[in-house]
């Protein structure tokens, strides 16, 4: 409770690791919340759950209820997963996938990631799990970065293509990215304006912190 208090001064970091995929993963009262951030990031809660809360304020907390089935592609903490069952209080199944394994023991430990009784983690990489799964989705959240660096894989035709397959009929595609700099701006204007077809209705959503931009895709069909 004092680290707590004496977090709204000064940030305190209470844990430190790193994984064979991280160089740097830590745990630090902030702000009077935990949070969990990369070297360069905020992996889960603090800002990135201000962020993703926003998006899923966007597409409407009633329509979150009722879905059956949520993807969440980069659980990291788990912050986008408590939002949505401590505060939308959905209860349909999520499906998570982290390639990390040791990122999901430091959720499990310090934000009580493990007791959400309606969420299975998929330890795997997230463009391996959407090659291979049958399953259609209500909602796909795509929120993988490595510390401040998105995977190219993201942007490429193929797996734009295989998400919006696996996306149930008026569903949801929330991605999270980041811009650092002109040529992600640039990016993120070619992946809003020439890769979905008319049956799909794109936006971006007013950044809510500097760096991130949310693209909100939504299937009209």
């Amino acid at each position: 409770m004092i680290k707590k208090i004496f977090s709204y001064l000064i940030p305190i970091k209470i844990y430190e690791t790193k994984s064979l995929l991280s160089k740097s993963i830590e745990v630090t009262w902030a702000n009077g919340e935990l949070v969990l951030d990369s070297e360069n990031a905020n992996y889960s809660y603090g800002s990135l759950q201000r962020i993703l809360r926003l998006g899923l304020k966007n597409i409407g907390f009633e329509k979150i209820v009722s879905m059956k089935h949520i993807l969440v592609l980069g659980v990291a903490g788990g912050s986008v997963i408590k939002t949505l069952v401590d505060e939308i209080k959905y209860n349909g199944k999520i499906t998570g996938i982290e390639i990390d394994p040791e990122i999901i023991k430091i959720a499990n430990t310090y934000f009580k990631l493990d007791e959400v009784k309606n969420l299975e983690i998929v330890i795997d990489d997230a463009f391996e799990f959407v090659l291979k799964t049958k399953t259609k989705y209500d909602l796909i959240i795509i929120d993988i970065f490595q510390d401040t660096t998105m995977p190219n894989f993201l942007f490429e035709t193929f797996f734009i293509n295989r998400i919006c397959f696996l996306l149930k009929s008026h569903g949801f595609i929330l991605f999270n990215t980041m811009l650092l700099n002109e040529s992600q701006n640039i990016r993120n204007k070619k992946y809003v304006s020439e890769f979905f077809k008319s049956e799909f209705r794109i936006k971006t959503i007013p950044r809510l912190e500097v760096h991130n931009e949310l693209i909100l895709i939504e299937k009209l069909t």
